[in-house]
């Protein structure tokens, strides 16, 4: 399974505010070019983001907040915005396909999306701004490159 870049850009941008919880608002500018990503394309994701009540913005040109604390807010939240919950499509539209209801390969399905489902549900975004900050430790590396 290979979730999309909007999912994995909107976990890199919502891990920087995260880790710039306490100081307050981060211009979306800033985290484009820290992150290496187009601003227009992370434009869009923070709309998404915004929308689902993810983040805040505060006055024109003053930046993102996160809604929350980042022990909060979980990955599946994020996630959720930009992929469907079954890993494949007759998990969330059994219709879509005409074997749905006798196929037992959809049970496996089903299994791995609820297992899915479970663990980004158990991780918070402190939780993996945690892992960056001792893994940045021991390589000595910086937030900007996650």
């Amino acid at each position: 399974m290979k979730l999309s870049t909007k999912s994995r850009y909107a976990l890199r941008a919502m891990m920087e505010l995260g880790f710039h919880y306490e100081r307050g608002p981060f211009l979306l500018k800033d985290i484009a070019q820290n992150q290496g990503i187009s601003l227009k394309y992370l434009d869009h994701i923070f709309s998404a983001l915004k929308s689902h009540g993810l983040i805040k913005s505060l006055s024109k040109g003053k930046g993102y907040i996160l809604s929350r604390a980042p022990n909060e807010i979980r990955i599946d939240e994020i996630v959720s915005i930009f992929e469907s919950c079954g890993v494949i499509g007759c998990i969330d539209v059994p219709g879509v396909c005409a074997r749905s209801k006798y196929c037992g390969a959809r049970s496996l399905w089903l299994k791995v999306s609820s297992a899915l489902r479970e663990k980004l549900s158990s991780i918070t975004l402190a939780d993996v701004i945690n892992e960056h900050n001792g893994l940045a430790k021991n390589n000595d590396s910086k937030m900007y490159y996650i």
